[in-house]
């Protein structure tokens, strides 16, 4: 039997299969730096305030938006147009008509598997509520997707 991300486009997702559909890896509340001449997007190995660096969620998903004004709210209208979003991003995958690979946890059936993979941030950054300001261009880095 074809499971929900597998019938279901995006647009037709409950709001329930939705939240399911996330991966946990993190990897969108990363602090990105853009350069405004340019428009090119940085990434940075600094998470937002409010990410747990260890199990990579957030603490407080109901109200990030009260705490964090610049937190983004992926949805069906913006998921197609954030470039910054890495390519193993299972939203992402399933726009594109793709598979949720092996380490998801609709695939294999636990959550912790994405980090055994390597697939989250786990262990590869420290929250802003540790870095200065001034000092996040020096945490500028590439990630591989």
């Amino acid at each position: 039997m074809a499971e929900f991300w597998q019938t279901k486009t995006l647009e037709q997702m409950s709001t329930q299969e939705w939240e399911l559909l996330c991966d946990g890896c993190a990897k969108c509340c990363l602090v990105k730096l853009e350069d405004h001449e340019s428009g090119e997007i940085y990434h940075t190995n600094v998470t937002c305030e409010l990410l747990d660096t260890q199990s990579c969620q957030c603490i407080d998903y109901a109200g990030r938006h009260n705490v964090v004004d610049d937190c983004i709210k992926l949805d069906r209208e913006n998921i197609h147009s954030l470039a910054w979003l890495p390519k193993s991003c299972s939203y992402r995958l399933i726009a594109a008509g793709q598979q949720l690979p092996e380490w998801h946890h609709l695939v294999s059936g636990s959550k912790e598997t994405l980090h055994s993979y390597g697939a989250s941030l786990q262990g590869r950054v420290i929250s802003e509520l540790h870095v200065h300001d001034e000092d996040i261009e020096d945490h500028i880095v590439q990630w591989v997707d």
